[in-house]
This record gives structure tokens, C-alpha cells and sequence, in this order.
């Protein structure tokens, strides 16, 4: 059986300041319950409560696991140690028994739709620190995994490559952001399945993917158009990577993280409907 889970950012809550409305923690996990979910990643901070005890407890209540999350930190900037800023949620995430920290190596602005180039130094030190805070997870039982994503310092496919090649720090593959960046996510899965331990499910409208990378509509507006689709429904070979990964042994969360942006107080079912087609979908593949 693969586990599944929801992330925060299905139902629109984000760490960016602006990003769109905010929903609640309680409609927000009593949804991802009632959806089938096993387990929840934490979002980002101030939605779940920051008390380790606290956290675990909230989680609890609605019969859901912690499996980890995304967290943002600066890593290419020699002058800034990343350590302090993963000690208090490594706390968190061991008091909940949540298992991933999801690392993206932000460029050091708010949000994703633009970033600097790195020089040499600059990678030298981004690939040091990923090694450091990996082993700095492992000792509280941590998995720590770098996630490739928009608008941060590991995008491209040659960025990808470089930390494979530079780093042992494992991946969170998300089906999404490397289609965006360049990468097709099935091929990396193929060609790197022993380093992908955590993953993030989306579906992209392939069109919209190419005006972001073409510079004609930023990110942000991307996925406010609606650039992220339920899974089964874009251009992303989902099924292909999930069946790809199960028989190459991989037994961590697949996330079901289809980034939304909220205008206002949603009608009706909202974006719980997209995670049950999702859910759907990703159950009615023959593994």
C-alpha cells in the first residue's frame, strides 16, 4: 500500500506574504481527514501551532500523522549559518514523528518569480550546507531532502544535476516544479530513483508551464490562472512516476501538493474537491 498525503498549499496556504486568502487549520485538516489522508505536512509557520507538544496533539485530534515540511532556507550566503533556522522545527517535527524536512534554497526575497544566478562560490556553499543540514536532521531522526522548485536557487535541470552530483543530500521530487524548470520529472525518476525519498504530486497544464518559463506570466500569476491541475488531468506523466518509483522500492509519502491561490472564502466544496480527484486518481493506479 503507498501512503498518501495532503500539504496546506492544496487548500491555498502559503508561506509568501500576499499569496491569497488563508483558510483555516481546522477546515483545512478536517478536509485532508474526511478526504482519505493519512497524513498531513505542517505548512508553513503560524498555521499549525509552533509548541512541539502542541503540534503533535493538534494533528491528533484529527486522526492524521506528520509527515514533515516544506521549509525555506538560505543556503548559498556564506555569511549565514542555515543551522539555527532548522533547530526549532526539527524539534517540532520530532515531537510529532513526522519523518521529512523538505529543504528549498530560497534566494533570500519573498516569493518565486525571480532569482539571482550563482557563481562558484556561491554553489560551493549552498552544496556544503545541504550536506550539513542533512546530517544535522539525521541526528534527531530527520530525513532531510532538497526540493527543486521555481523561483529558488535549484530550478534548472543542470542545477538538479549539480546537486546530484555534488552533494548526498536526498531529493523531494516534485512532479511540478521540475516540469516548470525543465526536468522531466519521469526521466529524473528513472535515472535517480535511489536518491528521490519524498515526493510532491502535481499536475501541470503544459502551456501555461511554458509562458513561465518563457517569461511571459510570472509564477505567481501562473498558478493563480490555474497552471496546477488534479492530478490525472494536466501534462505531467503522474502515473509513470508513481509506478516507476514503487517498483524501484521507494516507500516514503507521495504528497498530493497541487499549489492554489485563493481570491476569497471559497463556495461551495472548494479546493477539496481537486484533492479527492487527486486521491482518486492516484488509488485507481494498478502498483
Amino acid at each position: 500500500m503507498i501512503r498518501i498525503a495532503g500539504a496546506p498549499i492544496s487548500w491555498g496556504v502559503c508561506e509568501v506574504p500576499g499569496w491569497g486568502h488563508q483558510l483555516g487549520p481546522e477546515r483545512v485538516l478536517s478536509e485532508m481527514r474526511d478526504a482519505g489522508l493519512e497524513a498531513a505536512e505542517i505548512g508553513p509557520d503560524g498555521f499549525l501551532p509552533a509548541d512541539p507538544q502542541e503540534l503533535a496533539a493538534t494533528l491528533a485530534s484529527y486522526d492524521l500523522k506528520a509527515v514533515g515540511g516544506f521549509t525555506p532556507v538560505l543556503l548559498h550566503d556564506s555569511g549565514h549559518d542555515p543551522v539555527p533556522d532548522i533547530t526549532g522545527t526539527l524539534a517540532a517535527f520530532t515531537a510529532a514523528g513526522a519523518e521529512v524536512l523538505v529543504l528549498a534554497a530560497i534566494t533570500g526575497t519573498d516569493g518565486y518569480d525571480s532569482r539571482p544566478d550563482l557563481d562558484d562560490a556561491g554553489w560551493k556553499t549552498l552544496l556544503s550546507n545541504l550536506d550539513r543540514l542533512h546530517d544535522v536532521a539525521a541526528e534527531q531522526g530527520i530525513r532531510a531532502v532538497l526540493h527543486p522548485h521555481v523561483g529558488t536557487m535549484i530550478e534548472k535541470n543542470s542545477e538538479v544535476q549539480r546537486v546530484l552530483d555534488g552533494s548526498s543530500i536526498p531529493l523531494c521530487l516534485d512532479t511540478g516544479h521540475l516540469l516548470i524548470g525543465g526536468t522531466d520529472p519521469l526521466e529524473l525518476a528513472r535515472a535517480a530513483a535511489d536518491r528521490i525519498t519524498h515526493t510532491h504530486l502535481k499536475d501541470v497544464d503544459a502551456e501555461f508551464a511554458a509562458r513561465v518559463q518563457a517569461g511571459e506570466l510570472s509564477y505567481t500569476q501562473a498558478v493563480a490562472q490555474g497552471m496546477y491541475t488534479p492530478l490525472g488531468t494536466g501534462d505531467v506523466d503522474v502515473a509513470g512516476v508513481v509506478r516507476h518509483l514503487v517498483a524501484s522500492g521507494f516507500d516514503g509519502w507521495f504528497t498530493l501538493e497541487q499549489d492554489t491561490i485563493l481570491a476569497g472564502e471559497p463556495e461551495g466544496e472548494g479546493p477539496v474537491a481537486d484533492v479527492k480527484t487527486s486521491a482518486a486518481f492516484l488509488r485507481s493506479l494498478q502498483l
